[in-house]
């Protein structure tokens, strides 16, 4: 295994090398004291206390040099490499992923390439005997609201690790130990994957999207709306920790008015001649028929729609007397 400390990008010979050549039991510790050495810590303040995250995380890297070390493919005469940047760490071992094992489903499928030295250092306590080390790296960075183990540089030939150690939103980790202890302790490394993606407002998978009703029901988040429309924000205790405890009521109304907004400028884009319900449905497709039909009632109250006709001829249509923007709509602070 060969270590290279890296203090800029730059190519060329690196600020230190060291090559283990021994066992890796008589050298581990000694890895991970080098790397701790240059470890920085990130502060954030919560009240009266000040907290200290470090860039690299003992646990996450521990499991990835143990991983290299138990997944890599002995049949290739190459070394490990783990070089250390300021914010970075990055392993590559040789081999590619094990027959069957892809970055889509790494978390949930088990291959071990080298059965005989998982399980060794499984007995000494080293890895976990489940093969959840992976799942304990995400959790990691999750907790410490840094990015997700990358190994998109993984080829037929190498697997490449990154860790980043940069602290997105220590606000988000303020909001995590607000849940307490012995809620973390219950939620699965899907559990974490999905409230990251909510704090980052990306799209939810099929894995992450079964875990919402566990998380709603734990406080962790709150839903909004109906069926296929439904929408999910980390709760109101999330918020409070920013200090902007209105921001949840506030997105919830700005959603609402931006929708009937949206509602609004296609009935005067469709003329005289109006829109059926199933054209005013591909302007909202995240919204459920009966959200939709609410929402046109809101907007013909106000005088900003009009109904005519009745079941499959039934149109909807910009009032012919109303002028878009006039100062007597209702509800929209104009």
């Amino acid at each position: 295994m060969v270590f290279e400390y890296r203090s800029t990008e730059a190519s060329g010979p690196a600020a230190e090398r060291i090559e283990f050549r021994e066992g890796f039991f008589l050298f581990h510790d000694r890895l991970w004291k080098k790397i701790n050495l240059r470890n920085d810590r990130q502060s954030y303040q919560d009240g009266l206390f000040r907290y200290d995250i470090p860039t690299f995380d003992q646990t996450a890297v521990r499991e990835a040099l143990l991983n290299a070390v138990a997944h890599r493919d002995y049949r290739l005469g190459g070394s490990v490499f783990v070089r250390q940047f300021a914010r970075r760490l990055e392993i590559a071992s040789p081999g590619g992923f094990p027959t069957g094992i892809t970055t889509e489903n790494i978390l949930d499928q088990q291959s071990p390439r080298n059965r005989r030295l998982s399980e060794a250092l499984g007995r000494c306590g080293l890895i976990e005997r489940s093969g959840q080390g992976l799942n304990l790296m995400v959790e990691s960075a999750i907790r410490q609201s840094k990015p997700l183990p990358d190994f998109s540089g993984s080829n037929a030939h190498e697997v490449r690790l990154k860790i980043e150690g940069t602290v997105r939103d220590p606000k988000f980790v303020q909001f995590l130990e607000r849940l307490s202890e012995e809620k973390l302790r219950h939620f699965s490394t899907y559990d974490f994957l999905a409230l990251d993606a909510i704090a980052k407002e990306s799209p939810l998978n099929e894995a992450t999207l079964s875990r919402l009703p566990g998380l709603v029901e734990a406080g962790a988040i709150e839903s909004q709306g109906r069926g296929r429309g439904t929408r999910y924000h980390l709760s109101r205790n999330f918020y409070a920790t920013l200090g902007r405890s209105g921001a949840t009521t506030r997105k919830r109304g700005l959603d609402h008015e931006t929708n009937k907004a949206l509602l609004e400028k296609h009935l005067i884009d469709s003329g005289t001649g109006g829109a059926p319900m199933a054209d005013l449905l591909q302007v909202l497709p995240a919204l459920s028929r009966a959200h939709l039909k609410r929402l046109l009632d809101e907007l013909r109250t106000e005088g900003r729609a009009h109904l005519t006709g009745e079941k499959r001829g039934a149109r909807w249509s910009f009032p012919k007397n109303r002028q878009y923007g006039s100062t007597n709509q209702v509800g929209t602070g104009k």
